[in-house]
């Protein structure tokens, strides 16, 4: 179960560039539409400065996570939200009472099934700057990622971008991202990488709403009496 939770936080967390990407200006792939694409630059920058301007975000989302040595995909769903500055909750309703709540002090994964809570100092992983960092407004993705058009298609059938993002230093974690970004407001709709191993992990996100105005009390997370609770390191 620890193995898992270590999971679930690099996950969100990990890609070692320093959550979530870019600047590189390559040549330009065929436009899969008749009008002209935007520069690669003026995305991701539109992209910042989007996640910059938020407030806080809400969303459904869909993960799906396969492991390639078993052949096995898992499909869990629920809603997230993000509050700047780094505050994320993730509450699942597929398999309910799985909630990831993070603050800029602490962190819990709560399994109400299993009666455990994990806990560890959000310190431990603000450290890796990938996720966490870039919905909180303070990820630079410059700094982290080159970035380029997918191919063969930069677009998708409604037009929105799809971007591929390297990282600019090489972890096991993470060897690249795919993104799908929302062509009119730079909101990312999907995200989809894999590890070393092949494993692959998706992120599909929904009905987003921004500016809503979240409490930041929906960021802190009491134990349930009669839970064990497990410090992480």
């Amino acid at each position: 179960m620890i193995k898992k939770f270590i999971k679930i936080i690099k996950l969100f967390t990990t890609t070692g560039a320093g959550l979530c990407l870019i600047l590189s200006l390559l040549s330009l792939p065929c436009c899969v539409f008749s009008e002209e694409l935007l520069v690669v630059g003026d995305i991701a920058q539109n992209i910042q400065s989007s996640y910059e301007k938020t407030k806080d975000l809400k969303a459904d989302f869909i993960q799906e996570a396969t492991i390639k040595s078993i052949k096995k995909t898992e499909r869990e769903e629920g809603k997230v939200f993000f509050k700047n500055p780094k505050n994320m909750l993730w509450e699942y309703t597929k398999p309910q009472g799985k909630k990831l709540v993070i603050n800029s002090q602490k962190a819990w994964l709560y399994l109400s099934k299993e009666k455990v809570v994990y806990t560890q100092k959000s310190e431990s992983i603000f450290q890796s700057k990938f996720l966490i960092n870039f919905f909180s407004g303070s990820g630079k993705l410059k700094n982290d990622f080159v970035i380029k058009y997918a191919e063969p298609k930069a677009q998708d059938k409604d037009g929105n971008y799809l971007l591929v993002l390297i990282p600019r230093e090489k972890t096991a974690a993470c060897n690249s991202i795919k993104l799908t970004i929302d062509k009119n407001n730079f909101y990312i709709l999907q995200i989809s990488f894999d590890d070393v191993m092949g494993n692959s992990t998706t992120l599909k996100f929904s009905n987003i709403s921004v500016n809503t105005g979240m409490a930041q009390k929906m960021f802190q997370f009491k134990p349930p009496a009669g839970v064990q609770i497990f410090e992480m390191p």
